[in-house]
This record gives C-alpha cells, sequence and structure tokens, in this order.
C-alpha cells in the first residue's frame, strides 16, 4: 500500500484544522505516542509517528478523518498506551491521533442508568462517577486506574469481573463513530434491545480501531453492591488449585463477581516489584474468589459456604478479606503481575490465550511441558473463572538463543491451545504483535469475512493500518 507522507504543507493544514496546540511534531513527543506496553526491544524495526495530533472534539476527528482519507495518510488512534498487542503502534508512520484531550464525562442518566463520555475518559473515573449515586460500571479492566475507556471499548477489554457482568463489549450500549471518510454516525442507543439491523455496536466493540473511531461511549450501569468480601485461597499444586475452579459455580450456585488465579513464579515476582507478599507465599498457587451482595449476612453465609468447599479441596487456607486494607494489598499484588514481568525481564513473551474452562488444566500441564523442552520458564495467572490465562515464558538473562526458543515454544503453545479448542487472545488483542498467528486459529472464509468488512469500512485502507490483517 502506497501512503501519502507528513509534509510541511500537510502540518499547516492541521494546525490550520485543529490549532497549532493540539499538533506535535517534535521527536520526544512523537516517540512517547508512539508505543504501548510492548516493549521496543520486540519489534522487528522502530516505530514512530510522524506527527501527534490532539482533538477536542468530534468535529476535530472527523476533520482530521476526512483530511487524511483524501491523501491517503495513514492514522493510527490512541488511548493511554496500555494495550499488549501494539495496536497502538504506527505501524505505517503517519498520524497518531491521541484522545488526552477528549476526556469528559458527558452525562450519567439515572433514569435510564447509563453514563456517556468521551474516549479519553479514565475507565475508574467512570466508575468514581457511577459510585456517587450508588451505580457502577461493570467493566473492569486491570488496567482501569490509568486505561481510557475508547481503548477498552477498541479491545474489547475483559478484566476481573467477566464472569458476571462479561467484557466492555457486553457494557456498551452505544458508540458514536467517525468513520474513515469522516463521516459521523450513532450505532446503538440507550434502549436495552434493538435487533434492528445489524449489531454494529459489537463489531466496533473489539475492532481495535480499525474500523472508525469512537468519539462518544454509552455504558450500562448497575446498582452498586453494599458488601464485597474476596476469598484469597492458597492451594499447595496448580492442579488442585484449577481443578477446584469449576466447583465453585457448580456446587454453590453462586456466580463470583471476580474469580483469578496466580502461580508462584508470578507472585513471587510481583512480591519483589511491590515489596510486599500476600500470606503462605510458598503455595504454588493461589485464587483469589470475590462476592459481592446488598446484604451482609447473606455474603456471610455465601463465604462461609465457598471456603468450606475450598477445605474440601484441598486449599491449604482460607482468608477472608472483608477489609479495605488486605483488599488493595491483594488486589495490588494480582493488577501488577504484569508490570512486576515487564520490570524485571528483558526477555520474554506475554500471551493472553482463551480456552473452554474445562481446557484450563490441559493448558496448564502443556505449558509446563513446552518450557521444559525449550529450557525456559513460565508465570502464569489470569481470569480463571472464564478460561482466560495470562502466559508469560520467560528466558534467563544470559540466554542467547532466547527469540529462537520463544518462538518455537510460543508456536507449540499456539498449536495446543488450537487442540484444546481455544483462541489467541482472550482480551488484549492481535494488533501488531499477533498478526501473522491468526491464521492458526481462523480458516479461510473468516479471513476473508475479515479482510471483506475492513474494505467496507474503510477502502482507502488508512486506518490503523498493519493491525489484525496485513
Amino acid at each position: 500500500m502506497d501512503y501519502g507522507t507528513v509534509t510541511e504543507s500537510v502540518l499547516k493544514d492541521l494546525e490550520s484544522l485543529l490549532g497549532a496546540h493540539n499538533v506535535a511534531v517534535d521527536e520526544e513527543k512523537r516517540r512517547a505516542y508512539s508505543l504501548d506496553e510492548v516493549a521496543e526491544q520486540f519489534w522487528d524495526r522502530p516505530y514512530c509517528a510522524d506527527v501527534v495530533v490532539f482533538p477536542e472534539n468530534t468535529q476535530h476527528v472527523s476533520a482530521i478523518l476526512a483530511y487524511a482519507n483524501e491523501r491517503r495518510i495513514p492514522v493510527t488512534p490512541r488511548g493511554a498506551g496500555t494495550g499488549l498487542s501494539g495496536g497502538a503502534v504506527p505501524a505505517y508512520g503517519g498520524i497518531v491521533m491521541a484522545f488526552d484531550r477528549m476526556n469528559r464525562i458527558l452525562e450519567v442518566d439515572l433514569e435510564n442508568l447509563t453514563a456517556t463520555a468521551e474516549p479519553g475518559v479514565v475507565t475508574a473515573d467512570i466508575q468514581a462517577a457511577a459510585a456517587r449515586h450508588g451505580l457502577e460500571y461493570a467493566g473492569d479492566p486491570c488496567s482501569g486506574d490509568v486505561s481510557f475507556i475508547g481503548g477498552n471499548v477498541a479491545e474489547n477489554a475483559g478484566g476481573n469481573k467477566v464472569i458476571k457482568y462479561g467484557t466492555t463489549g457486553a457494557n456498551v450500549l452505544a458508540l458514536e463513530v467517525v468513520l474513515p471518510s469522516g463521516e459521523v454516525t450513532w450505532f446503538g442507543g440507550k434502549r436495552r434491545k434493538d435487533v434492528t439491523g445489524l449489531d454494529l455496536v459489537h463489531l466496533i466493540a473489539g475492532s481495535e480501531g480499525t474500523l472508525g473511531v469512537v468519539t462518544k461511549v454509552v455504558v450500562k450501569l448497575v446498582p452498586r453492591q453494599e458488601y464485597v468480601v474476596d476469598l484469597l485461597v492458597p492451594f499447595p499444586g496448580v492442579d488442585e488449585a484449577i481443578g477446584f475452579v469449576p466447583r465453585v459455580i457448580r456446587e454453590t450456585g453462586l456466580i463470583p463477581s471476580s474469580l483469578e488465579f496466580m502461580d508462584k513464579t508470578s507472585l513471587d515476582l510481583v512480591s519483589r516489584y511491590i515489596g510486599s507478599s500476600l500470606p503462605f507465599a510458598d503455595a504454588e498457587a493461589h485464587l483469589i474468589i470475590q462476592l459481592e451482595g446488598g446484604d451482609d449476612d447473606v455474603l456471610a453465609d455465601q463465604y462461609e459456604r465457598i471456603g468450606d468447599l475450598c477445605f474440601e479441596g484441598g486449599a491449604l487456607e482460607v482468608f477472608v478479606a472483608d477489609n479495605r486494607n488486605f483488599r488493595d494489598q491483594l488486589w495490588k499484588a494480582r493488577k501488577n503481575i504484569s508490570e512486576a514481568i515487564i520490570a524485571l525481564y528483558r526477555k520474554y513473551t506475554k500471551e493472553d490465550l482463551a480456552v473452554p474452562t474445562s481446557a484450563i488444566p490441559d493448558l496448564m500441564k502443556g505449558i509446563e511441558r513446552v518450557c521444559h523442552t525449550y529450557g525456559l520458564e513460565s508465570a502464569n495467572f489470569g481470569h480463571v473463572g472464564d478460561g482466560n490465562m495470562h502466559v508469560n515464558i520467560l528466558a534467563g538473562e544470559d540466554r542467547e538463543d532466547w527469540r529462537e526458543a520463544i518462538e518455537e515454544a510460543r508456536l507449540d503453545l499456539y498449536r495446543l491451545t488450537v487442540e484444546l479448542g481455544g483462541t489467541l487472545s482472550g482480551e488484549h488483542g492481535i494488533g501488531l504483535k499477533r498478526k501473522k498467528y491468526l491464521p492458526m486459529f481462523l480458516d479461510e472464509p473468516q479471513m476473508r469475512l475479515i479482510r471483506g468488512i475492513k474494505r467496507v469500512f474503510d477502502p482507502n485502507m488508512i486506518l490503523n493500518p498493519g493491525k489484525i490483517l496485513d
């Protein structure tokens, strides 16, 4: 694909459209806005935007896209840069469109139980706005304290509460979207049912900014549960912890709001990173089981039932985190594992595999086997309640052939995931990082449909090119 270039004339035009204060060309800023959480060492070459623009409203976004589309200049939308797939990395240079300045919560609608926000709103700020009215936005990615709601929609982010409330897409009712042509349209609305035409809301959610640019998001809110308790449950082995997971729902009839897994290596790394450890640090695996409800006595009965079941399943202990300090300590550890790996290792791959929950034991055994074959280690954690495991394959600092070893291990792991009925990514996305592996998981008819949808939305291929597909 031949793309137009960002010339001095283009820069002057962008300044005319947006104001000079919303156009940045200095190298430091361009480089900073050309990265996400995937380290530069993992790319085949440096990637850098030619210019970064900061739209302040939908009209700005529309003007940028119409201008770029006419001149075939690539445009890469960017949220907070917390992604783990290279989704916001400008694969073909051009324009990075950053949403730092579209950061307003426009409405909390108490009658329809919705909130409307611009794409640059930090997800936790939506939570806080809803909480002031006794409500909650149930989309809860682990990066929620820093990630933008627009990025969550683009990746269809998951997180800790998917088992009960679903992914980001399940909590989105409507989107204002600017198409690559510059046209502005709305998909969906505040209504809870809609089979008029196709479900374009949930086509955009998870499309990684390749089909349109989201400029407003309408999310549904639910009543905030007054009482929340977390159980921290150490197990002597990974098999016992993983094997116990299906029993939580099947034998109690309860659906936890979170059901998370952390292996010993993960906890060791995060303990070094944050400077504190959880109880039973020598256990091979820990589960976090979160329950919530409106009645303290009922909740106490529920967690006692689950606690008894944990001991039957081989748990070493059951810790009840029913106060803020313990809960904050517990979730600080869980949410910082990924950052700990980035800080403590230079040679690794971070995978985001999703399999049927019944296949998790086989996946975990396969990870151990693959790492043993190639002389590697692994740190595994994730949303075990919905089958989404974050598999981190680690190589020692002195390993010179680490790229080759990790690549072979990754391919073996992907083949196993396919055999288990799993998929390449549960919530982190395909982006630039995983696109070459997509044909291992999707057949040619599906790939052809994806290509066709891209051409319909974006015939000039200007919007986030190089992501998902070549």
